[in-house]
């Protein structure tokens, strides 16, 4: 069954920058033990198995450059891999419709191409580039509030018979409407917003349901998180942020067997600190009540590249899209989305999720 997976790639920001360089990484680095995904093989699919055929962005910089030039331009930080030793590749970046993928706070980072095409036109070309590269799955990393140009890539993706994997808070696998349309036309869908590896709300989820299985009683609780890079930028503008913190907040709450109030938990992006970079900071804490009310708390730091806490988890979610295409599966891929998502169509515990994610590769 295994072979290569032939991968669209939209938002060409830093994340997509770390999964390349990652990967390549591994490649010069036979000898180093892949972490960071569920298996070095899923259903034969090796990290190595996979093709990122094109990709589009809106960035002038970007568009008509080649891919393994194009997650070195400005304002991608990630430089794992010198540009000059990643290999060349032919595939090259596609002009994308900018909709709603440009907030106010990056505007003078991201320069949109000057555009004098229709949006008729750009669906076309895009459908186009999709057929000739022979791209099967669609992965967006668009900004966080891009959410009509996260429905005109799931569209694409329903008008070209691709998969779609979701990065971000939009919600399309998790929404019953667009879940309904993959499901209708058998196109597996994996979403929505990727957890990180050891990031900050799988950390806050993990914490709470020990806190919750333990018998303890939480009161309140809040994550508040700090980074420097583009992404952090563009949540500095509020508007942007309603489906990130629907998003987290549920994430958290899915694990708790009495939810809290609303002005009891407090869970999403803070601030931009330009000098962090690709460092973000997680700060949590949780409060309750033990045996005879006794109250305590706990409070934890965590610092991770944001980056690379998130592409083990892409490159997981790529191939289990492809799973599914092998095997005839559409609509959200639920194990999938469990595992790998904050805002899946069906919360569950994670290792309830993590069991059901290895039965599916396994084809139970």
């Amino acid at each position: 069954m295994a072979g290569r997976i032939k991968v669209g790639l939209v938002g060409i920001g830093n994340c997509f920058a770390g999964l390349i360089q990652g990967i390549e990484y591994y490649r010069l680095n036979p000898s180093q033990e892949v972490t960071g995904i569920i298996h070095d093989k899923l259903a034969g699919y090796g990290i190595h198995d996979i093709d990122f055929v094109c990709g589009f962005d809106v960035g002038e910089n970007k568009v008509g450059k080649p891919l393994h030039e194009a997650i070195y331009a400005y304002p991608n930080m990630v430089d794992w891999i010198p540009k000059d030793e990643l290999p060349k590749k032919d595939s090259m970046i596609f002009e994308s419709p900018v909709l709603d993928g440009v907030g106010l706070w990056v505007e003078n980072r991201i320069k949109p191409i000057e555009s004098k095409k229709s949006i008729e036109e750009l669906t076309s070309e895009i459908k186009q580039v999709i057929k000739d590269t022979g791209v099967e799955i669609i992965v967006s990393y668009l900004p966080v509030g891009s959410d009509k140009a996260t429905e005109f890539w799931a569209q694409i993706c329903l008008d070209t018979n691709t998969a779609f994997v979701n990065c971000i808070p939009s919600f399309i696998a998790s929404d019953e409407t667009w879940a309904k349309k993959f499901t209708e036309k058998n196109i597996p869908c994996i979403g929505d917003d990727i957890k990180g590896q050891v990031g900050a709300t799988i950390v806050h989820r993990t914490l709470a349901k020990l806190c919750n299985d333990r018998g303890t009683k939480i009161e309140k609780t809040y994550q508040i998180n700090v980074g420097g890079n583009t992404d952090f930028l563009n949540m500095k503008e509020q508007d942007r942020l309603v489906s990130k913190k629907i998003s987290k907040t549920e994430s958290v709450q899915s694990q708790l067997n009495t939810r809290l109030d609303d002005d009891q938990i407090y869970v999403g992006p803070s601030d931009f600190i330009p000098f962090l970079g690709n460092t973000k900071l997680m700060f949590m804490r949780i409060e309750g009540r033990q045996w005879a009310n006794i109250p305590y708390n706990m409070e934890v730091r965590l610092e991770v590249d944001d980056k690379a806490n998130s592409a083990g988890i892409v490159i997981d979610a790529i191939r289990l899209a492809k799973i599914a295409l092998d095997r005839g599966v559409g609509g959200p891929i639920k194990p999938a989305s469990a595992y790998l998502m904050k805002h899946p169509i069906e919360q569950k515990a994670d290792v309830v999720a993590k069991a059901e994610c290895e039965k599916f590769v396994a084809g139970d």
